[in-house]
């Protein structure tokens, strides 16, 4: 399935391309405090439809994941890293898409606090 996301006023925008059934629910200070799901793909799933430009960055601890915000509106709709596996991957943030019912997903816990 397709999805679109956005940031809240639009100015980072994306397509993401999948099969959404779950999400991650940190408890890292990052993640809680903004109440992130995540949901996480293969980079090449994710087709910005808006300038990478237009996109301001945050990391912290060990700099793994790089989550990317909007520097109008502040959201954060998605963050890129790598993957065990060495691939690039997507963390799309779940309640920066549209017409998605987070409720009806399963929410997966992880102790981020730990990392």
């Amino acid at each position: 399935m397709r999805y679109h996301g956005s940031c809240h006023c639009g100015r980072i925008a994306y397509d993401v391309e999948g099969e959404l059934t779950q999400v991650i629910e940190c408890n890292c200070s990052h993640c809680s405090r903004k109440g992130f799901l995540f949901w996480f793909v293969p980079r090449e799933q994710l087709t910005l439809t808006t300038p990478e430009s237009d996109m301001s960055q945050y990391t912290f601890n060990k700099h793994v994941i790089r989550h990317q915000f909007c520097p109008s509106c502040g959201c954060a709709p998605v963050s890129f890293g790598t993957g065990p596996d060495g691939k690039a991957v997507a963390a799309v943030n779940v309640r920066c898409l549209e017409n998605v019912d987070v409720d009806g997903l399963e929410h997966v816990p992880v102790d981020g606090r730990s990392f």
